[in-house]
């Protein structure tokens, strides 16, 4: 189960940087400065610069240059990363408990001093080029990014956080100053912290580290995607085997709606072998080996996926399948047996899931983040077990409502 609530602390520092920590028993330590600014806070000159900026907080401060940063927590066996998604970006070190004042000094230089040597800059577009070449030669992951360029027509959401080798062939150091000064406000940051150490600790270090950082409020640029119209777009790819989504744009963090089409994806597609589609396509027809439906919210909308691969001569077959799975969501009513065994399914997957001290970390930091609260597990679980059977329904024949659904299919190139 989860921890217990009394084991989770938050305070604001003056400056108005939040902070969280959870008090674990284990002597390994996780934390994290989580930056609300994403590739979707990108104006359209700007794609690909939130995750090159990441890249480029590694490459030296006014104190450390890049062997120094990469050395200082790699030499005590510690490990020191950053990621950036469409809608945050993280900063992240786990460790022994007893480097936890090194991490946190380190991270505080690393997202508040950075430099970005011109230099630096410039080798760093090429590491990323090539990241973009690597991308385009994964095909399950292409098609997800292409399907989001559907489901956001003209919008953030809907580029690449890549970004294209155009555009990161033109940033430069004022594009990342300018849009650090824009997006890395005080107000946008929480930084997470789980461990063994008391919260009295994290907070000294914190106030050490963290609160000389000075900022406005933020300004409040994000705007929510509209103009979406369903389509099917097809081509030949560069690939050996047919490669599908099907989807329909979905419900954000905030609408009640988001737990029954969480319940209901992880019931059609989830990574349970006993998943609808896996069970119905995969295992009894065999023309499948990836399968898969998901479900991912955003601020303000999210997205409903199916994604399968298979041969192209039984391509028609399985996408047949998959619609008639979709059908019987809409029409067919969840037996007693069947919703429960679904909510007990979800609730233990996150269970399993809130075992990683790393995962509680960020989950932390995001829940702070929207809410300004740690939800306990308990209450995601309440919410999971009050969805009924008509909620399913409901959810289902809205999202999955075949003239909301959106198709983009890759085929191998004809001989």
């Amino acid at each position: 189960m989860s921890p217990d609530p009394t084991t989770f602390h938050s305070w604001t520092l003056p400056n108005g940087i939040r902070c969280v920590h959870l008090e674990d028993g284990r002597n390994i330590g996780h934390c994290g400065l989580l930056i609300e600014a994403g590739s979707r806070d990108e104006r359209e000159d700007e794609n690909g610069l939130a995750h090159f900026i990441e890249h480029s907080l590694f490459k030296g401060t006014t104190k450390r240059r890049t062997f120094h940063i990469l050395n200082r927590l790699d030499s005590v066996g510690a490990e020191l990363n950053a990621y950036t998604s469409k809608e945050e970006t993280w900063i992240t070190a786990s460790y022994l408990s007893e480097h936890l004042g090194r991490a946190v000094e380190l991270i505080a230089d690393i997202a508040f001093h950075s430099t970005f040597p011109v230099r630096e800059i410039a080798k760093e577009r090429d590491v990323i080029i090539d990241e973009i070449h690597a991308w385009r030669d994964n095909p399950g992951d292409a098609i997800f990014d292409e399907f989001q360029e559907v489901l956001y027509p003209g919008h953030a959401l809907g580029r690449n956080i890549l970004g294209t080798e155009k555009s990161v062939s033109r940033f430069g150091r004022k594009d990342v100053l300018r849009f650090i000064e824009r997006q890395y406000r005080n107000d946008r940051l929480v930084f997470s912290s789980v461990g063994p150490m008391p919260a009295k600790q994290v907070k000294r270090l914190t106030e050490k580290h963290l609160s000389e950082r000075q900022t406005g409020p933020s300004r409040g640029e994000r705007t929510a995607p509209s103009g979406y119209t369903p389509c099917r777009q097809e081509g030949d790819h560069a690939v050996h085997q047919v490669h599908a989504v099907i989807g329909s744009p979905a419900y954000g963090m905030d609408d009640p709606k988001r737990t029954a089409l969480m319940l209901l994806s992880n019931h059609l597609g989830g990574p349970g072998m006993n998943a609808r589609l896996n069970l119905n396509i995969r295992e009894r027809h065999g023309i499948c080996y990836n399968i898969e439906s998901s479900y991912f919210p955003y601020a303000d909308t999210g997205e409903f996926t199916v994604y399968f691969g298979t041969d192209v001569k039984t391509f028609a077959r399985a996408e047949r399948l998959v619609m008639k799975e979709l059908r019987d969501a809409r029409e067919k009513r969840l037996g007693v047996v069947t919703l429960k065994q679904a909510k007990q399914q979800i609730i233990g997957q996150i269970a399993l899931g809130a075992e990683s001290g790393a995962g509680w970390m960020s989950t932390m930091g995001k829940s702070i983040m929207m809410y300004d609260r740690v939800r306990p597990l308990e209450e995601a679980f309440q919410a999971i077990e009050s969805v009924t059977a008509d909620d399913v329904l409901e959810v289902a024949n809205e999202v999955l409502d075949p003239d909301r659904l959106s198709t983009l299919v890759y085929f191998p190139p004809k001989d």
